[in-house]
């Protein structure tokens, strides 16, 4: 296998992980497809994916960045959750990070509840907002999905098209 072929192979492989990234947050799914997309167009000499079709991924991938930073605080806002609750929410979503897919689907939630038990409500309007939270966290998974899938579109409509 030469050279060229091995990138396009490891640029294949990016995409693919990144788009498993988009269901498993486990990984950065995004940015790894588009990693894999950027050395594609390298490997072919930006012949068929050019600087403006790379430029609208990349704001595609920035979106996604949004998204997942914001997914789970919306979602405690939406339901009335405190200051409290939102920071609880964005601590619990990064700790949550280090304990696999459990941490991450239950981090956010716990955050967002203990951060309003801190504020004084009652555990059980509390855990509402957790699952507010955690809410907002899956509408922004299935957003997020959708950004993919929308990449996948325009970098394949990109090799199609010369």
């Amino acid at each position: 296998m030469d050279l060229i072929t091995t990138y396009y192979v490891v640029a294949g492989a990016l995409i693919v992980v990144g788009l498993l990234g988009t269901i498993l947050p486990v990984l950065p799914g995004l940015p790894v497809m588009y990693a894999g997309m950027v050395l594609a167009a390298w490997a072919g000499g930006f012949q068929h994916i050019g600087g403006w079709t790379l430029a609208v991924l990349g704001v595609l991938v920035l979106l996604s960045i949004a998204v997942d930073l914001l997914a789970s605080i919306a979602g405690a806002r939406r339901v009335g959750a405190s200051n409290k609750g939102v920071f609880g929410a964005g601590v619990g979503g990064f700790v949550g990070i280090f304990f696999g897919l459990p941490g991450l689907v239950a981090g956010p939630f716990l955050g967002a509840a203990l951060g309003e038990v801190a504020h004084g409500r009652e555990w059980k309007h509390a855990s509402k907002i957790g699952f507010g939270t955690w809410v907002g966290l899956l509408l922004g998974a299935i957003f997020k999905l959708g950004l993919a899938f929308a990449m996948l579109a325009l970098f394949g409509l990109a090799l199609l098209v010369d």
